[in-house]
């Protein structure tokens, strides 16, 4: 993977845990000489990243939307900066940009980038892995979740697996460095895709 799309929140948490994985995966990615794409914010967990990354001497590609930008939350201190018209258009861009995507601690925002980018995997728009950094435990609700919804299939076995998780960096991307996407779904899924 030369460039992984980072979701994460706009705040920074209330656990020093989160601004210490946030500080370490930029620092992480940049030692391993991987670009990160992310939404291009200055502020909370998404801009200790970039910090953490830009300080390392790591790639930080930016990609806002223009109305963020007219906020003052965009970074200035990035290798590159794309500055989109909607929110739609910074998504596609994001995707396009990444061989994979990881959701780190954050709020609404993280899980619906997450959750399209899973479901992109799933239509087969995309074969990139997708990996939840679950630091402290923040994910176990969502895990349990998406394990229920397998329990009452909604999702296949198949489809859960899209989803990887574990609670440091260095797991987490040794996780992704030997994913291998489902060639096949099963019917269920097929039929699920077609509407």
């Amino acid at each position: 993977m030369k460039a992984i799309c980072i979701f994460c929140g706009s705040r920074p948490g209330v656990r020093p845990a989160y601004k210490m994985a946030a500080e370490n995966m930029g620092k992480l990615l940049a030692a391993k000489g991987i670009t990160i794409v992310y939404g291009g914010g200055n502020v909370g967990l998404m801009g200790i990243l970039a910090d953490a990354a830009r300080e390392a001497g790591g790639e930080v590609i930016g990609v806002i939307p223009q109305f963020l930008v007219n906020k003052e939350v965009a970074h200035t201190g990035l290798s590159k900066l794309h500055v989109v018209k909607s929110m739609h258009e910074r998504k596609a861009l994001m995707a396009n940009l990444s061989d994979g995507f990881i959701a780190m601690p954050g709020g609404f925002g993280t899980f619906e980038e997450f959750c399209e980018v899973i479901t992109w995997s799933q239509l087969g728009l995309h074969q990139k892995p997708h990996g939840l950094l679950n630091v402290e435990g923040y994910y176990n609700p969502l895990i349990q979740f998406f394990d229920h919804a397998m329990a009452e299939q909604f999702l296949t076995p198949t489809l859960r697996s899209l989803v990887l998780e574990a609670d440091t960096p260095e797991a987490l991307l040794n996780l992704m460095a030997h994913y291998t996407t489902p060639t096949t779904f099963p019917q269920s899924a097929q039929t699920e895709t077609q509407l």
